[in-house]
């Protein structure tokens, strides 16, 4: 029993440095590179169309597709975050959506004021 014992401990050290060696190289990679390439297969018309929005904004095409996947990343995952609360909290947080809406000034005064194309309109700079 003692030789299965230690034969097993050998075995289990083996992999355990295989396992930290990729670990510790795994990590060094991960250090070292700060950025992963992506690649996509896109439409002409997409291209032509995400070059022409990009060029309007100033800013490269990986610029542009960079931040717009990121901001969609961010909204999905928002959309999905789970919001925690006790009964008490979570009635408090009913009670504030059935009461009535407070107004807010800026908006009052935002809807009352023309829109750009209606008389009366008076561009502020």
């Amino acid at each position: 029993m003692p030789a299965l014992d230690q034969e097993c401990r050998l075995y289990c050290n083996l992999h355990y440095d295989r396992l930290c060696l990729w670990q510790e190289m795994h990590m060094a990679t991960n250090a070292e590179r700060k950025e992963h390439p992506i690649s996509m297969r896109l439409p002409a018309a997409d291209i032509a169309m995400i070059d022409r929005a990009a060029g309007l904004r100033g800013r490269s095409r990986t610029d542009f597709v960079r931040d717009a996947a990121v901001r969609a990343a961010e909204d999905v995952l928002m959309e999905s975050r789970l919001i925690r609360m006790n009964s008490e909290g979570f009635a408090d947080f009913m009670a504030v959506l059935s009461g009535p809406a407070t107004p807010v000034a800026e908006m009052v005064e935002l809807v009352k004021r023309p829109a750009p194309w209606e008389p009366g309109h008076v561009a502020k700079d």
